[in-house]
């Protein structure tokens, strides 16, 4: 993600597997950020790293019909959570270079999204992502370097 070559600079991508426990990942955006990655079957103890937290990447699986109840499930619980009240949210719509993945639309029609970012507190915004090829991931680093811009 913060290679010099960009997507071309990540060589080829290893076999995926959906995360279990937690990952700590360092980035360079201008400065150094921490990425705590927590996987799905995590949802019970977000809520423990919620006061940590400075900006929220919500990842779907946008190939994965069978999973969009339970992520819409926990993007709710995470959006109404009152720690999480003034926190920007960018929710990534990932797996798209999939020949099985549902389209933007497709996406926020079965999640509602209109109804969910007009009842939000938190400013929401969605990109459509591959980890795999880099699709996205400049819009990721774009929103990355102006949410978490230092006030000074």
């Amino acid at each position: 993600l913060s290679s010099k070559e960009g997507a071309k600079g990540l060589g080829e991508p290893p076999a995926t597997l959906p995360t279990v426990g937690t990952n700590l990942t360092d980035l360079l955006v201008q400065r150094k950020i921490t990425i705590r990655e927590l996987g799905g079957c995590m949802g019970p103890i977000w809520p423990s790293y919620y006061g940590d937290c400075s900006a929220v990447l919500f990842m779907i699986d946008a190939a994965n019909p069978t999973q969009v109840s339970s992520s819409c499930i926990q993007l709710l619980s995470l959006l109404s959570a009152e720690q999480l009240a003034s926190v920007s949210v960018l929710i990534l719509f990932n797996k798209i270079d999939l020949p099985c993945y549902m389209s933007l639309v497709e996406m926020k029609s079965l999640f509602r999204m209109q109804d969910i970012v007009s009842c939000a507190t938190q400013p929401i915004t969605m990109v459509e992502t591959s980890a795999r090829d880099g699709t996205g991931l400049p819009d990721v680093l774009q929103w990355l370097q102006a949410t978490l811009r230092d006030p000074s």
